[in-house]
């Protein structure tokens, strides 16, 4: 019988499609959660927490593999070494973790967590698989989104997103934690590469909204790197399916044309 497979971030925006996926290829399932939970899908939680690394221990019991799909605003790196400590302990065969495309070029404090949490990974001396995947819709919707309540909308020059779909980084994660250890394999971007002021301009005809632009440029180290492309995974890089614009019409519930004529 397969063992369980310990999931954390379970409940978050990844979690949430990692988790039936999961379940519906017959695998049981353990969520780590900050907070506890009653059983519910055939799911089980308990209860720890990585950055304070209580009850991980608890949590590893009998696991083999780890997907760690957990991630804050600081702190990744210290979540990181505590999960592989207790990876180590328990005898855990393969840890998969989600990594952000970006993390060794873009010189972003954030960004240089996420490296470091590679590299606990890569270093644990547990067998690993590393997926760096682009930036989600659902977070570029919300960047969007904000920007877009401003009169008059910053439009940062030469910035420009690969989104993906998180369903479907959820799928190819979900086929990498049912194989073998893979260490980095190749990354995981959205079928298409968009400037910030197409989607600026995407969400605003698609919503009715009327906004005022100005062009503003991105200052330092980071908005050179991100002129550069640096954010981006143009070769090389495995496609998701889901477009941004299938994605925003599925989120406002209706064709971006409709929400130009709405306006």
């Amino acid at each position: 019988m397969a063992s369980v497979i310990l999931v954390t971030g379970g409940t978050g925006t990844l979690g949430r499609q990692v988790v039936p996926r999961l379940r519906d290829a017959g695998r049981g399932v353990r969520v780590l959660s900050r907070s506890a939970r009653e059983p519910a899908g055939g799911v089980e939680y308990v209860t720890g927490d990585l950055l304070k690394d209580e009850g991980v221990d608890a949590a590893m019991d009998g696991v083999e593999t780890v997907m760690h799909l957990a991630g804050a605003s600081k702190g990744d790196d210290v979540v990181a070494r505590n999960l592989v400590r207790a990876a180590t302990r328990a005898g855990v065969r393969h840890i998969v973790l989600i990594s952000v495309i970006g993390a060794d070029s873009v010189p972003l404090a954030w960004l240089k967590t996420q490296l470091e949490t590679e590299c606990a990974v890569a270093e644990s001396g547990v067998p690993y698989t590393i997926l760096r995947a682009a930036q989600f819709h659902d977070l570029v919707f919300k960047v969007v989104q904000g920007m877009a309540k401003s009169p008059v909308v910053p439009v940062p020059g030469g910035l420009r997103f690969q989104p993906v779909d998180a369903r479907d980084v959820a799928q190819r994660l979900v086929e990498l934690a049912l194989g073998e250890p893979a260490g980095r394999v190749p990354d995981l971007a959205g079928p298409a590469v968009h400037p910030i002021g197409a989607l600026i301009r995407g969400y605003l005809k698609a919503t009715g909204k009327r906004r005022a632009t100005m062009p503003v440029r991105i200052p330092g180290k980071a908005g050179r790197a991100y002129r550069a492309g640096d954010n981006l995974s143009i070769e090389g890089a495995e496609r998701g399916a889901r477009t941004w614009e299938d994605f925003l019409d599925e989120r406002l519930g209706r064709p971006a044309h409709l929400g130009a004529a709405a306006g």
